[in-house]
């Protein structure tokens, strides 16, 4: 960094001293409140809330997580919301939490300035906030801080765009530019920022630009060892429309004094807004080989998931293949953040795959090839929450700076510290139940589904807790735009709440997917479809019984897609039919196939489910009537065929 760059020193402005730190005094710990956990992980994570008694007999649970609220505008007075935050830890040991102050309002384009609180003690307490670089009506934010080993600076990546006053978001195309600071005694005073555009800002980068937000790392190993890496999102504008989207690392060898443009997968936009991927506001991590693995948000396309991945053997210079997004990684989309520690990577983002809500810690033990399921992740919070920082504190001790909230997730900035012990145990196998399916594994049978009399043999019974049959993804699960029929059997006496009896897809109004499922309460079964054709918004259509059939007594469910209709069957009469709504079922959104649960674990049957089918074509009244009364064997265009008569315990 150009040593003609003056010091920035932590001190109240004269401009607005009211925006400079709030108090000397230090953040209060928040209390534990309850036990939480997601079905089946057989561990409770401990959430905070103001005000609560820590419950009899978790003392020592309480030892191992503890948290507080770090920023918030009615204790960090002259904003109106803090987001966006960002934490390392310097080579003293002392943590930085980097955060927006947005002046006047939420929105991502206002006046903002970027904030700090300093902590010397491991993140149990904080100093005051400072801000480091004021916006003055302009949006400074997006902060990307990394930490240089070798000499003690930390430098801190960030992105400015020209401020809004009227809460609306960045015009496209943005002028959006890449800027940089440091500091080189421990985060108490920065240097002026610089402008980067000449360094890693291309022509054709010429409309979205966002560094971060999370923070970068240093490589260790190899011959790349004390290299800085950082991620940037960007994107094209071709004078109509945006064109294209790129995903880039950015690296430095020389601790920061010069960066340039790395490791860079680029996506291209149709002209009607369509696109397969738009990987975004990535997280990097480096692994125990040494290769770099690269977790980012993924926005709208076609291709299944709300994250994806990728990873660089070469120091970020370039990728090993384009980005892969995570079909059954549940997500919504938001930014995430990734962290090695001990023989695992952890991802913390919201395991709500509809809502940003339920901040979750999931884990890896193979380098980020493949992620714990949501029934095995660590619960921080069932809260509204949103993005978030890991930062390493000790050997087996690590920090989550993360936006939550009881009313919405941008309420507050959290910082929370836990051990490793903390965290879930590995599990192993589940015990599953066979797929009849062509060359499909089976089906993993969680939280102690009971074997019980069915209408061909055996069935399953749930115990409308955290009973379920989850599916491992394959490629032929997802439907698209297919015709299809789904049958199974159903017994169950519930008379309140949802009962899911099969769930494909996504979740909420805005997701993809199928379902069938019990609504006792509104004396109905009901199936359902979702779906999106091109660029259009989602649409809907649903078909119904008139009766709620939980009698306790077995019942035959179909649902069928063809010929432009949608066709609801029970006991082999036709219930209900409404008009199809063209385009995919399958798309966009997490994917996941469940028997008794809803995607998003908020809803489980109590109840018993037997012979699950589901076929890429619409059957015939003739075919479905052999499936019912098991006369006749069909089985082209099977996706899944689950008899759910017996379970393997897990080896």
């Amino acid at each position: 960094m150009p040593s003609s760059l003056r010091a920035r020193p932590l001190t109240p402005r004269t401009a607005r001293p009211w925006r400079t730190a709030v108090t000397g005094a230090l953040t209060a710990v928040l209390t534990l409140t309850a036990l939480l956990g997601l079905p089946g992980t057989g561990h409770a994570g401990i959430a905070a809330d103001p005000g609560a008694a820590v419950p009899a007999g978790v003392a020592g649970r309480a030892a191992a997580f503890e948290q507080q609220v770090l920023f918030k505008a009615s204790q960090d007075p002259g904003y109106a919301c803090f987001r966006i935050p960002a934490v390392v830890r310097t080579v003293k040991g002392t943590l930085l939490a980097f955060a927006e102050g947005r002046v006047n309002d939420c929105s991502d384009a206002g006046d903002i300035d970027l904030v700090l609180k300093r902590s010397t003690d491991g993140g149990r307490t904080w100093g005051p906030l400072r801000i480091i670089n004021e916006g003055a009506g302009d949006t400074h934010g997006n902060p990307a801080p990394m930490v240089d080993r070798k000499t003690g600076r930390i430098v801190l990546a960030e992105t400015y765009n020209t401020g809004r006053t009227d809460g609306g978001n960045c015009a496209v195309p943005c002028d959006r530019a890449p800027h940089m600071q440091h500091s080189d005694d421990d985060g108490l005073t920065w240097s002026e920022p610089r402008d980067l555009s000449d360094e890693i800002l291309p022509a054709h980068w010429n409309s979205w630009y966002a560094t971060g937000p999370v923070h970068g790392i240093q490589l260790t190993r190899g011959k790349h060892a004390g290299r800085l890496v950082f991620a940037v999102n960007t994107e094209t504008w071709d004078g109509s429309h945006v064109s294209a989207n790129h995903a880039a690392l950015i690296v430095s060898d020389d601790g920061g004094d010069h960066w340039r443009i790395g490791a860079t997968d680029s996506w291209p936009i149709a002209a009607d807004g369509t696109f397969r991927q738009k990987p975004s506001e990535m997280t990097v991590t480096e692994r125990a080989d040494g290769g770099v693995l690269v977790s980012g948000r993924e926005q709208d396309g076609t291709d299944l998931g709300h994250r994806s991945q990728a990873f660089s053997t070469d120091g970020g210079d370039s990728f090993t293949s384009h980005f892969k997004a995570l079909p059954d990684l549940y997500t919504p989309q938001v930014q995430g953040s990734t962290l090695r520690l001990g023989d695992r990577i952890l991802l913390a983002c919201p395991g709500d795959s509809d809502r940003r809500r339920t901040m979750m810690i999931r884990s890896s033990y193979d380098g980020g090839r493949t992620w714990d399921s949501v029934d095995r992740g660590t619960v921080v919070t069932t809260d509204w929450s949103g993005y978030s920082d890991l930062v390493g504190i000790g050997a087996d001790t690590a920090g989550l700076l993360y936006e939550g909230g009881a009313v919405d997730a941008r309420d507050e900035i959290r910082f929370a510290r836990f051990t490793e012990d903390w965290l879930a145990p590995r599990r192993g196998p589940d015990p599953t139940t066979p797929d009849l399916a062509p060359r499909a594994p089976g089906a993993a049978v969680l939280g102690g589904a009971t074997a019980t009399d069915g209408m061909f043999g055996g069935a399953l019974a749930f115990d409308g807790t955290d009973d379920a049959v989850r599916l491992p993804y394959r490629t032929q699960l997802p439907l698209g735009k297919k015709d299809f029929t789904a049958s199974l059997w159903f017994r169950y006496t519930a008379a309140t709440g949802e009962q899911p009896f099969l769930w494909m897809g996504g979740v909420g109004t805005g997701q993809p997917q199928v379902w069938l499922r019990g609504e006792p309460a509104n004396n109905r079964v009901q199936g359902l479809i979702t779906a999106r054709d091109g660029a259009s918004a989602p649409r809907s259509a649903s078909v119904r019984t008139t009766g709620a059939y939980n009698d306790g007594q077995w019942h035959h469910l179909a649902l069928r897609r063809g010929a432009g209709q949608l066709t609801l069957f029970i006991d082999g009469t036709v219930a209900g039919t409404a008009a199809d709504v063209p385009g995919s079922v399958s798309r966009n959104a997490p994917f996941g196939v469940h028997i008794g649960q809803k995607l998003d674990s908020r809803a489980h049957l109590a109840g018993a489910i037997d012979d699950v089918r589901v076929y890429d074509r619409a059957l015939s009244d003739g075919e479905l009537s052999g499936v019912r009364t098991g006369d006749t064997a069909v089985t082209a265009g099977t996706v899944l065929r689950l008899p759910m008569d017996r379970v393997s315990a897990s080896h």
